[in-house]
C-alpha cells in the first residue's frame, strides 16, 4: 500500500513539474513576443500580421486562456521601455528586434 502511494505521488509531482514548466514556457513566449511587437512602431518596422498569426500558432496552446491577456501585459511594458531609451540603447535594441523578427518571418 504505502509503495502505490509513493508511486501515486511520483506521478502527480512529475505531472505537475511539467504544467510549471509549460506556463513558464508560455510566459516566455509572451515576453519575447511581447517585445517583438512592441518594437514595430519604434523600430520603424512593418510585420508580416499572417507570420504572426503562424508563429503563435505554432509557439502556443490552443487550450492557453491566458497567453493572450499575458502577451498584452508584456506588449505594454516593453513599449514603456522603449519611451525612455537612450538613442544608442535604441539603435542597439532595433537591430537585434529587427534580425528576431526576420528569424520569425515578420520581415523579409
Amino acid at each position: 500500500m504505502l509503495r502505490m502511494f509513493v508511486i501515486a505521488a511520483a506521478i502527480v509531482a512529475a505531472l505537475s513539474l511539467g504544467a510549471t514548466a509549460q506556463g513558464l514556457g508560455s510566459m516566455q513566449v509572451a515576453n519575447d513576443l511581447g517585445s517583438v511587437l512592441a518594437s514595430e512602431t519604434a523600430c520603424e518596422l512593418k510585420f508580416n500580421q499572417a507570420a504572426i498569426a503562424a508563429y503563435i500558432d505554432e509557439n502556443v496552446e490552443a487550450t492557453d486562456m491566458g497567453f493572450a491577456s499575458n502577451l498584452s501585459t508584456m506588449t505594454s511594458g516593453h513599449e514603456y521601455r522603449l519611451r525612455d531609451m537612450s538613442t544608442s540603447a535604441k539603435t542597439a535594441h532595433c537591430a537585434q528586434i529587427s534580425r528576431v523578427a526576420k528569424s520569425y518571418g515578420f520581415i523579409d
